[in-house]
């Protein structure tokens, strides 16, 4: 039963942080909306871009620096920069194709990602519409 436990702990970590990681997202994109508006989302840009950051730094800690109790990198990663932007993910993924020679793999998946994801945005709306 312990490895039950430790499981649900996990999900409760993520589901914590998530819960952050949302209210953050919220705040800056409400913030720089108020003060910037405009047709460029700089809000989702930044968001994006920080949340890029930040996985950068920390899965570089979590992963070459120290050895972090088993509930940060949940917490942390996937719960407050999941909820923040799953963008800081698609960065980190393409980074890690890029650092185990798989360049070209990495590559496609910025690719693919961008063009497919939009062309599904765009399906998406098109279906909802009225």
């Amino acid at each position: 039963m312990p490895e039950a436990r430790n499981i649900l702990n996990q999900y409760l970590m993520v589901f914590a942080g998530a819960g952050l990681g949302g209210v953050a997202r919220f705040f800056v994109a409400t913030l720089v909306g108020a003060r910037f508006a405009g047709r460029f989302p700089l809000g989702t840009f930044l968001i994006n871009v920080t949340g890029s950051f930040a996985i950068g730094l920390l899965m570089t800690i979590l992963t070459e620096r120290i050895t972090p109790h088993p509930y940060w990198r949940p917490f942390l990663v996937v719960g407050v920069l999941g909820g923040y932007t799953t963008f800081s993910s698609f960065e980190w993924e393409t980074l890690y194709a890029a650092r185990h020679g798989a360049g070209a793999i990495g590559l496609l998946y910025v690719l693919s990602s961008v063009a497919i994801g939009y062309l599904a945005v765009w399906l998406g709306a098109m279906i909802a519409r009225p």
